[in-house]
């Protein structure tokens, strides 16, 4: 059985590993203290061109977006979202149940519609309503697309004018940095967002994401923030770690363009047996609509997501490929599904 439901379904790349065995002994501070999350600040700051950022490395996406919002957004304040936000749909009702209602708006292909963020905050014009004060996006989308440059500007205009946050989860943001023709830079997100996050365990990192704050109202006490909702990781190093090495040699972007380059490949498959894609994404997802019976015959030795009812007969599937994704496991897909239809 060869998997392509998740990016997060191996360990760690090697030499993330080959550098927690190094240091293994070695006695750190606890807390996010120590030297490694300190260096690995330094990198990040280094790597976005923004030395006055603040840098705090959590477990998870999920915590990040809790603390994002709950832990910036007073109780009356809302987060405006795509119906098919990360938020919206996939974390358990995680922010409602923090008090914190989102407001969900259309999308374009997974990318929030501008018009429909400006009809959110013309529509919730007093007190008998909550208050839209952050507006969250992902880059890349949850349907694999991604952002330009000029998209993101747009955006962080409406959030100017109505006085929103601007917040991006970037759980797979070495996906959209990799892809030859994004316009989207780093730089560019650390001067216009007030928060994000450099996601790590999607890739190639055993668990933690970089969690940057830049809009210096929102740094205060945060770190109180971290330790009460329980995302302060004692043994902090173990981030630190991940994330030196991510950074070092561009190993960050090296593994998301591997993984970027094995969904070419497996859309290729897709595109050459005349297989109609759901959304063309230029990310390491691919959502690919199948008849039904082809999908329990795929079952039988592919692991992958049915992502939802298409029509009577056929459904949109998910998948994706990975920092370890091998070449070997395409061509042999390939040739399973050729036998298949």
């Amino acid at each position: 059985m060869y998997n392509f439901e998740s990016d997060y379904l191996e360990g760690c790349a090697p030499e993330i590993m080959e550098e927690l065995i190094k240091t293994n002994s070695i006695q750190t501070s606890g807390y996010g203290l120590d030297d490694y999350c300190s260096q690995a600040s330094s990198m990040i700051k280094k790597a976005i061109h923004n030395e006055d950022v603040d840098v705090h490395f959590i477990p998870g996406g999920t915590p990040c977006n809790i603390l994002a919002i709950a832990s910036c957004l007073r109780p009356h304040e809302a987060v405006i979202a795509a119906k098919t936000g990360h938020i919206a749909v996939h974390e358990t009702g995680a922010i409602e149940a923090t008090g914190h209602k989102i407001i969900e708006v259309n999308h374009i292909d997974g990318k929030v519609d501008p018009k429909s963020v400006i009809e959110a905050c013309e529509k919730h014009n007093d007190e008998h309503m909550v208050k839209p004060k952050m507006l969250f996006i992902s880059n890349p989308t949850e349907l694999g697309t991604i952002y330009t440059l000029d998209e993101i500007k747009i955006l962080k205009e409406i959030c100017n004018r109505y006085n929103l946050y601007f917040y991006l989860d970037g759980a797979r943001l070495s996906n959209a940095l990799a892809f030859a023709d994004n316009n989207l830079m780093l730089e560019d997100i650390s001067h216009i967002f007030d928060l994000f996050y450099i996601g790590g365990t999607k890739n190639g990192a055993l668990l933690g994401e970089a969690f940057v704050i830049v809009n210096d109202e929102l740094k205060d006490d945060f770190r109180y923030e971290l330790k009460q909702k329980g995302q302060m990781l004692a043994k902090g190093r173990i981030l630190g770690i991940t994330f030196k090495t991510l950074f070092t040699d561009n190993l960050y972007i090296k593994l998301a363009k591997h993984a970027n380059k094995t969904a070419n490949a497996l859309r290729y498959v897709f595109e050459a047996l005349n297989f109609k894609f759901y959304v063309q994404t230029p990310t390491n997802q691919i959502f690919v609509i199948l008849n039904n019976n082809l999908i329990k015959k795929l079952k039988q030795k592919y692991s992958f997501l049915i992502w939802e009812k298409y029509d009577e007969n056929s459904s949109v599937c998910r998948f994706i490929t990975s920092w370890s994704t091998r070449e070997e496991a395409i061509l042999e897909f390939a040739q399973d599904l050729r036998e298949l239809i």
